[in-house]
């Protein structure tokens, strides 16, 4: 995964008042058109804008994909060297010379002259010899059931057919017609200088990343077929037909999940957004950044401000620039001296916060005004004692604080009884209000369960050990073994063997072996790596050949004791956990691996969760002497599983994170160490298994203090001991500066020294590949009982196509769950629980007017309650909401489309979203 990468993360926050006038949130129609760019001559033949893609056939009976080219036209056009790709760059297939296409003729491009596959969600696009001049295009984010063709024939919008027909003219029926996402238009204005800016930037916060292009003009600008990239040229995405900003709104451009379309790269802590005209040249729009933001970067006021850090993040509404200050803790009984009240600076700068008011549940009798000239040092704290402000805290009582005027909000809190420590923020700062742990006045919160930061324990320093350039980019997973190290990198999917002082690439590993699935195609997205006995396993996300599918999956390969320039492994074994992982997003699985023998699990009484009992290896036979931890990114856990000789596979346990996303698993010296990336200032866990059987969470450390917070998404640590020091190594996946692989050390009393070698009985390969999951079909009727109803607070109707928020009070606060419509179930999507514990779905305009329940579940599918709902037909006109994504357990992929936002916004609820 590179640094910028699908950030699944924990989205814990304050909410927020945003008062900001009304919005209107749209989304934006995928029209259909059907017209193509001009050609040009060729060896005396006419070529006119004829040629289309005509049928597209993805989802083959019997494997093989096609693609039907069409002259459509009135002339013969040569097609020689044309250009057929998907929707990645580096897959082209050129068509062979002396290609002709008579009027009304097609051609079938298919394996084995087809190179690449088609995924569920991919494209077909047609390029003259150039590779560069668009000529047709469609895509799509599911299988067509038959085919995608044009109806009418040749001439028509993309539907779905009635029948496959290669080479035959397209059966019809009386299919409906099938938005058609990004077919190429005709060669659009250009606005004027200025006329779209990039509005807001999410690169590292919420379920994906996304951005807001805005239109400062007084009238609509369409910007169909214009490209997006971020500072790397060979990422693109093209934005779909219907993709018009109205003037002086929003345009939301979100990331690619597994049930919508979007870009299919992610934003880094040091990136860019890039607009560009179709041409691929003229640059429209840009921003760019060195950090990520503690929220989004944003204009204020919108369109015409300059970038900056902004209070909360507005995905799709006007942006909110208030003064980012927060209340974050309160001692309202027994205090030192009295009661206090503290303020948090939420900003990466100081704040000045003279003039703020506060004030307690009598807001008009108890008010207090923070002397002018009063600071607020960034990320500090400002602590208001009741000698200053003259009032007196209650048992139930509240704290409010406004802005300079007296009346702007910028937050609030309230308790219902004193609390025995302090009523504070955890996680400090952004979490939601509950009793602390103890009282920290002036410092930051201390909360039950949370384990402290503390500085890491080995040397301050860490120093480069690749030459520059070594590495291409994309180092991922280490695993220290036999004196050097594996290192696995993503992008282009290759094992490498690292040895010597330096750990360079030993001989012949120089570029690497390429990695590939076991029936021998496919680019292994490798993420992690661990040595067991005499083989390597290997965690991956995806089959990059087929970036926008999730293919979470453990993969086996027997490393062979020589290696050659160009080779390539065969995985003998593939374990695909996607069954356990439905929806997860293909950019947000599996990061690192390691393994634990069972022998050292027994021995401290671990707990598997899945048989409610003490471990006991030989319930599970056939999966060898230990278990494997994997890393889920999207989830921000570590699970533990068997994985059984026969391919099948068996949680044991799941590991909750104090960070963002997990990038690196390692066992090692008797500890379980959990490493997040620049997501988390790069921070590592360690964990041990405590009384309950359970992993705990022993220390959380920072990066060491010399070293540069960058996307470390390998972490190992050698078994070797010199001086009382233990060597750790790093893998950059950003190449930061040219250089990939660095080194610090470690303290060899930390944990056990010498750990465990693992050296298990060897398993076979799984006899039947496991295929990915396609998601739940819901909670059975029969789950929702009188016992479960009332378990959230739903309003008694929804317009259908409309937002509806529900409160779930046995929700926790940052958990995710799942809604549900009945009586026929369907899907509405998932949710984070709110501070106050709110969720947020839309009902499907096709939804039918009348009666309905209303569901809620956790990430077990357990029904948390229920209410009945009447939903009222949606207005003549409306655009289709077409349901939820099904991906509860793991949940990633949430609804990503193009909104806009039109007016000047609405008044609702914003949660702070800032980094652990």
């Amino acid at each position: 995964m590179s640094p910028s990468s699908l950030r699944a993360r924990l989205r814990s926050g304050m909410h927020a008042r945003l008062r900001a006038g009304a919005a209107l949130i749209a989304v934006v129609a995928a029209m259909s058109t059907a017209a193509v760019l001009p050609a040009h001559a060729d060896g005396g033949v006419v070529i006119d804008q004829g040629v289309v893609i005509n049928e597209i056939e993805s989802d083959a009976a019997d494997g093989v994909d096609w693609i039907e080219l069409m002259n459509a036209g009135s002339q013969p056009v040569d097609v020689s060297g044309w250009v057929v790709k998907d929707d990645k760059d580096d897959r082209t297939d050129a068509l062979p010379d002396g290609t002709v296409l008579a009027p009304g003729s097609s051609y079938v491009w298919a394996a084995p002259a087809l190179t690449f596959g088609l995924g569920k969600a991919d494209a077909a696009r047609l390029f003259l010899a150039d590779g560069v001049t668009l000529v047709d295009s469609y895509s799509w984010t599911q299988h067509a059931a038959t085919t995608y063709g044009r109806c009418p024939d040749g001439t028509g919008a993309f539907t779905v057919t009635a029948a496959s027909t290669q080479g035959a003219r397209n059966e019809c029926g009386s299919v409906p017609p099938v938005p058609s996402p990004s077919q190429t238009g005709p060669a659009p204005t250009l606005p004027a200088a200025g006329a779209i800016v990039v509005n807001e930037v999410e690169s590292n916060g919420d379920d994906t990343d996304w951005f807001e292009l805005f239109n400062t003009t007084g009238a609509p600008i369409d910007l169909t077929g214009f490209i997006v990239r971020d500072n790397d040229d060979s990422k693109r995405y093209d934005l779909p037909t219907g993709s018009v900003v109205p003037s002086r709104a929003i345009l939301l451009v979100d990331q690619l999940t597994a049930h919508s379309p979007g870009f299919d790269f992610g934003l880094g802590g040091t990136d860019q957004v890039r607009l560009f005209a179709p041409d691929g040249a003229t640059l429209v729009a840009e921003a760019s950044w060195e950090v990520h933001a503690a929220t989004t970067y944003g204009r204020c006021p919108d369109g015409v401000g300059d970038l900056r850090d902004t209070t909360v993040s507005t995905k799709g509404a006007p942006n909110n620039c208030a003064l980012p200050i927060a209340i974050n803790e309160v001692e309202s009984n027994g205090g030192t001296p009295g009661d206090w009240i503290e303020l948090v600076n939420l900003s990466g700068a100081s704040i000045s916060a003279g003039g703020l008011v506060v004030t307690d549940s009598d807001i008009a009798g108890h008010r207090y005004t923070i002397p002018a000239g009063t600071t607020v040092a960034a990320g500090g704290r400002l602590v208001l004692d009741e000698a200053a402000f003259g009032f007196g805290l209650g048992v139930a009582d509240e704290v409010h604080l406004f802005d300079v005027d007296g009346v702007s909000e910028l937050d609030a809190t309230s308790w219902s009884a004193h609390a025995a420590t302090t009523w504070g923020r955890c996680t400090d700062a952004t979490g939601a209000f509950a009793v602390t742990a103890e009282p920290t006045k002036g410092a930051a919160n201390r909360c039950a369960g949370e384990v402290t930061v503390e500085p890491w324990p080995g040397g301050a320093d860490v120093r480069v050990l690749d030459d520059e350039a070594t590495f291409s980019g994309d180092l991922s997973g280490l695993a220290a073994a036999d004196g050097g190290l594996w290192a696995v990198e993503n992008g282009n999917g290759l094992l490498y063997r690292l040895e010597g002082e330096r750990f360079a690439p030993a001989a012949g590993w120089a570029g690497g072996i390429a990695l590939r699935y076991p029936d021998g195609t496919g680019r292994v997205d490798a993420e992690g790596v661990t040595a067991v006995g005499g083989a390597v396993y290997v965690s991956s996300e995806r089959d990059n050949a087929h970036g926008s599918v999730s293919r979470p999956s453990v993969l086996r390969y027997d490393v062979p004791s020589s290696n050659t320039a160009g080779d390539v492994l065969v995985a003998d074994a593939e374990w695909n956990l996607a069954p356990d992982f439905p929806g997860l997003g293909a950019n947000a699985g599996l990061e690192g691996i390691t393994w634990v023998p069972d022998a050292w699990l027994t021995a401290r009484g671990f707990a598997d969760e899945r048989a409610g009992a003490a471990y006991d290896p030989s319930r599970y036979p056939g999966h060898g002497e230990g278990l494997f931890f994997v890393g889920v990114e999207g989830t921000a856990k570590v699970y533990a599983y068997a994985l059984n000789a026969d391919g099948s596979f068996a949680r044991i346990a799941t590991i909750d994170t104090p960070f963002a996303l997990v990038a690196e698993v390692q066992f090692d010296r008797g500890l379980l160490w959990i490493v997040c990336d620049e997501a988390c200032n790069g921070r590592t866990a360690t964990y041990d298994i405590d009384a309950t059987g359970t992993f705990a969470p022993t220390h959380v450390y920072a990066r060491p203090a010399n070293a540069p917070d960058v996307a470390n998404e390998g972490f190992a640590i050698s078994p070797t001991c010199v001086d009382g020091r233990a060597q750790t190594f790093y893998a950059d996946d950003a190449d930061t500066d040219g250089f990939s692989l660095r080194s610090g050390t470690l303290p060899c009393t930390t944990g056990t020294p010498g750990g465990v070698d693992p050296e298990p009985s060897p398993t076979t390969s799984p006899t039947t590949p496991v295929l990915p999951g396609t998601g739940g079909g819901g909670p059975a009727e029969s789950a929702l009982t009188d016992a479960a109803r009332g378990g959230l607070v739903a309003p008694a109707s929804v317009v259908a196509g409309q937002p509806v928020t529900l409160t779930v009070p046995a929700a926790d606060v940052g958990e995710l769950v799942g809604v549900w419509l009945f009586s026929t179930p369907t899907d509405l999507g998932t949710d984070t629980a709110t501070a106050t514990r709110t969720v947020t779905v839309t009902v499907p305009v096709t939804t039918v007017p009348g009666a309905h329940r209303i569901v809620v579940t956790d990430a077990s599918g357990a029904v948390l309650g229920w209410s009945e709902i009447t939903v009222l037909a949606a207005p003549t006109g409306a655009l289709p909401a077409t349901g939820g994504d099904a991906t509860l357990p793991g949940a990633l992929a949430v609804a990503g489309v193009l909104l806009v936002a039109m007016g000047a916004g609405a008044v609702r609820r914003a949660r702070l979203v800032r980094r652990a």
